[in-house]
């Protein structure tokens, strides 16, 4: 098993060390239509100001997002997606010191948001969506998070089916770790998410999360976002704005399951949770199963 205090991930300029139970990647959607936070941050400026609040609040990422990838969400064209995410990630990277992330599944979108500071690009397509997106990461030296995904947005929860979740999902990303770095890409520079609810039912979740040493065995950092998703509503019965608890509670679970970057909207709970786990005495390194 990798040990979490020596792993490293390059992105661009910045060298991130896993030293720590993880690290917070905050939720900034830039949508009308994304299923917790649509339409709150479609002003830049509003954007920009909560943008540098997660900071302040402790996350170590920004993820800026211009498109929304809920079930069923429709796709956007790549000037409006570059309209609403570009000087957001223009005014964040003069601003803070986090690291910025695009959230993006095209490449006219990421290379325009490194060559405004950005530093990651997060693909939920796991770079098969846009073929020019490996030579945009290539070139600027990006960090990278590739996800795995059954279906696409519009049809990834219609009745999603798995012999075994852990060994495809752990699968696929391996042979995209393996086919990027034949592209050139430095495995340095990626990363991987198991995708939480593209394209899993709650039993493939649940699945996946408690098989997450399996993905910490590529040997790079495990990015997990659950933070408000639909299984933990049915979980719990609980509407997504009342989900800070369940999300919590997953987010604890992830880390102590070996996750290194946890995507959340509730930065400052979610950074006191981190905080306990490490007074805790939480291993950074998963059981062995």
């Amino acid at each position: 098993m990798p040990d979490a205090s020596s792993l490293t991930w390059t992105c661009r300029d910045r060298v991130v060390r896993f030293d720590a139970p993880c690290l917070i990647m905050g939720i900034l959607n830039i949508t009308p239509d994304s299923f917790s936070d649509g339409g709150q941050f479609l002003d830049t400026d509003r954007a920009v100001e909560h943008g540098l609040a997660m900071a302040q609040e402790g996350a170590g990422i920004l993820d800026i997002g211009g498109e929304s990838s809920r079930p069923g969400a429709e796709p956007v064209s790549v000037d409006e997606e570059i309209r609403r995410v570009v000087p957001v990630v223009e005014a964040l990277a003069k601003r803070t010191g986090a690291l910025i992330s695009v959230d993006t599944t095209k490449a006219a979108v990421a290379e325009c948001a490194l060559a405004a500071g950005a530093h990651i690009i997060n693909d939920i397509t796991a770079f098969t969506g846009d073929p020019a997106m490996a030579e945009v990461a290539r070139r600027f030296g990006a960090g990278v998070v590739l996800m795995h995904m059954q279906g696409t947005p519009r049809t990834m929860q219609q009745e999603p089916r798995y012999r075994d979740v852990v060994a495809e999902v752990t699968g696929y990303l391996a042979a995209r770790l393996a086919a990027l770095e034949a592209a050139g890409l430095a495995r340095a520079s990626l990363a991987v998410d198991p995708g939480i609810g593209f394209g899993k039912t709650v039993e493939h979740n649940l699945a996946l999360l408690r098989g997450l040493p399996e993905l910490v065995r590529l040997g790079r950092p495990v990015l997990v976002g659950v933070s408000r998703k639909s299984f933990l509503g049915r979980l719990t019965g609980r509407e997504v704005a009342d989900r800070l608890v369940p999300s919590l509670a997953a987010l604890a679970y992830a880390v102590q399951r070996g996750a290194h970057i946890m995507r959340v909207h509730d930065v400052k709970e979610s950074c006191e949770v981190v905080r306990l786990l490490a007074n805790f005495g939480v291993p950074t390194e998963p059981p062995a199963s």
